[in-house]
């Protein structure tokens, strides 16, 4: 049964596991806040230390609200969409072809069949982006893996609702959050990094900070950044 903690106007869901340390977490897009409990910790020690995030909570929270949203892409002529954290204009061609998409150093040119829906055009730049994705990203785990001195066993891209990415330590495997490839290829990397370093620290405890710390320094500023772009235009969840 999941316990509450009440503090004022926020609510905390409360979840016990198996785990070293307690873990808080505001999630977007509303800032509804949950905390990870080991099994043994008292309500009022979890309600203690949420206490004393109170002030963190708030600033997490007015972040969120405050943060930009995309509007809802519509793929049309002129329309914005980028790709890397660069920005570009969309041309729409309509054409009794095979779909396709290109891109230039200025424009991606979406190319569709002249009754094609909405739904149709999302999914073929929704294939591209997984293209682009896979031709990057084998090489940066290539290249933490040697740094690291771990293995991927495999990885996979999935669009996801309140994470840029998650590790399974068990299996050795990696998920990748597709909106990434709207991002800047360093901040894509520092996901990279981060769930391949749950490989060796499976919890977010002080040795896994230690090590973020030691082979990716300025993962704080990119942590920033990637929590400071735009979030995708849809209607997010509680996890």
């Amino acid at each position: 049964m999941m316990e509450t903690i009440v503090l004022g106007d926020i609510r905390i869901a409360v979840t016990r596991k198996a785990v070293k340390n307690v873990h808080l977490s505001v999630h977007p897009p509303l800032g509804n806040v949950t905390l990870v409990a080991p099994t043994a910790t008292r309500l009022d020690v979890a309600r203690a230390y949420a206490i004393s995030k109170l002030g963190w909570i708030r600033d997490q929270q007015t972040k969120l609200l405050a943060q930009a949203r995309e509007t809802p892409r519509r793929f049309v002529e002129r329309e914005t969409h980028y790709l890397w954290g660069r920005r570009y204009l969309l041309s729409v061609i309509k054409k009794d072809a095979k779909p396709a998409v290109t891109q230039d150093h200025r424009r991606i040119t979406l190319t569709v069949r002249p009754d094609s829906m909405l739904t149709k055009r999302k999914e073929v730049m929704d294939e591209w982006h997984r293209a682009q994705m896979h031709r990057v990203v084998p090489a940066l785990i290539e290249k933490w893996e040697r740094k690291l001195g771990v293995k991927v066993s495999s990885y996979f891209l999935q669009r996801m609702k309140t994470k840029w990415g998650s590790c399974n330590y068990l299996t050795g495997n990696i998920r990748l959050n597709t909106e990434l490839v709207k991002k800047p290829k360093d901040l894509l990397e520092y996901v990279v990094v981060h769930e391949m370093l749950h490989l060796i620290e499976p919890n977010h405890s002080e040795r896994f900070v230690a090590l973020l710390e030691h082979h990716y320094p300025t993962w704080r500023e990119a942590r920033a950044e990637l929590n400071e772009l735009p979030l995708a235009a849809e209607t997010w969840g509680v996890p």
